[in-house]
């Protein structure tokens, strides 16, 4: 079965990166802010990072292993890289692009990702998905072990961002590859990988589907990262069912997690409600504060109310009529918000 599983170390500029990753015929996404390693660890894989120290394998062969003496070159990896600009050549044609180091016939490939009508067509003249399906079809082109993405959805407008990262997901379930995908976007990653990697300074602080890094996140960043508002606060009582916490910018909230101290609140978005009044329903947490921003995302509303931002549908927005500067009641529950500490 093919696999891929690595333990290395490689020095950067102001830390070093260390790594240890296993994975099977998946898509496993690393998503982290921009200079954390992520690029450097696709380029290890790859056999482009000459200080990386430690062992890769893919399978059963071994690409790199320190103490053995073992460092395959590029060439010699089972390696497909699709680069974040894609790195098409403007003066060769689709079918030229994609025959460049092909070990195999391009023509099938070519009909597999739509691009047969375009092969004798230039990379100027087409669009930011077909730019995409180009790029990775050269790397499929060497009929790679491994399939390495970086940044696959960064080059794109957000017109077409979602459609595209639709179909390549599903090119990547067919296709059952051992991948990685760097991002520093998590709606990326969630959407393109089986699971997600956290990478931080170097360093993997968390790694799960990515339901469970929204659900549980290890710390403050990774509840940034996967969509929670996050407050700061100070528990101020516990009991067996529900953990009170003094808020740093004023106010109490309630949760169902065990804490001590100071503690991150976590409230992902699409768990607060919004409205003119307290709801007569059992959720513990309500915040009155006036609207400071509307902002409009494809077919989501997000609303800044306070300190926390609500997300709704544009259809229950409307329906609110809500704007800026009224004052409404941002809603959440107690099993909804999450506590995390804070070093």
């Amino acid at each position: 079965m093919d696999s891929l599983s690595l333990d290395i170390r490689l020095p950067l500029r102001s830390f070093e990166l260390e790594l240890t990753l296993a994975l099977g015929r998946e898509t496993l996404a690393l998503v982290g802010p921009s200079g954390a390693g992520k690029s450097s660890v696709l380029r290890a894989i790859a056999g482009l990072a000459d200080r990386a120290v430690g062992r890769i394998e893919a399978g059963t062969e071994v690409w790199l292993d320190s103490a053995e003496g073992i460092d395959l070159p590029p060439e010699r990896r089972g390696v497909g890289l699709m680069f974040q600009d894609y790195a098409l050549f403007p003066h060769m044609t689709v079918s030229e692009n994609v025959a460049y180091g092909a070990v195999r016939g391009v023509e099938p490939l070519l009909e597999r990702l739509d691009l047969l009508r375009l092969a004798r067509a230039c990379p100027a003249g087409l669009s930011g998905g077909e730019r995409q399906r180009v790029a990775l079809a050269r790397a499929l082109a060497r009929d790679p072990r491994v399939l390495l993405l970086d940044e696959p959805m960064a080059a794109l407008d957000p017109h077409t961002r979602n459609q595209v990262r639709a179909e390549l997901r599903a090119e990547l379930r067919e296709l059952a590859l051992p991948t990685v995908i760097v991002t520093h976007d998590f709606e990326d990653a969630a959407a393109l990988a089986q699971r997600v990697g956290v990478l931080v300074e170097g360093r993997l602080i968390q790694l799960g589907r990515p339901d469970e890094l929204t659900a549980a996140p290890a710390d403050p960043f990774v509840a940034t990262l996967t969509g929670g508002n996050l407050l700061r606060g100070v528990v101020r009582a516990s009991r067996s069912d529900v953990t009170e916490v003094e808020l740093d910018v004023g106010g109490v909230v309630y949760s169902s997690d065990p804490a001590e101290g100071a503690v991150g609140v976590v409230v992902p978005v699409w768990e607060v409600t919004v409205g003119r009044a307290e709801p007569a329903d059992s959720a513990l947490n309500h915040l009155r504060a006036p609207i400071s921003s509307l902002t409009t995302l494809g077919n989501r509303v997000r609303v800044r109310i306070g300190p926390l931002t609500a997300e709704l549908t544009t259809t229950s927005a409307d329906r609110l009529v809500l704007v800026e500067g009224e004052v409404v009641v941002a809603t959440f529950k107690a099993t909804a918000t999450r506590l995390v500490p804070l070093a």
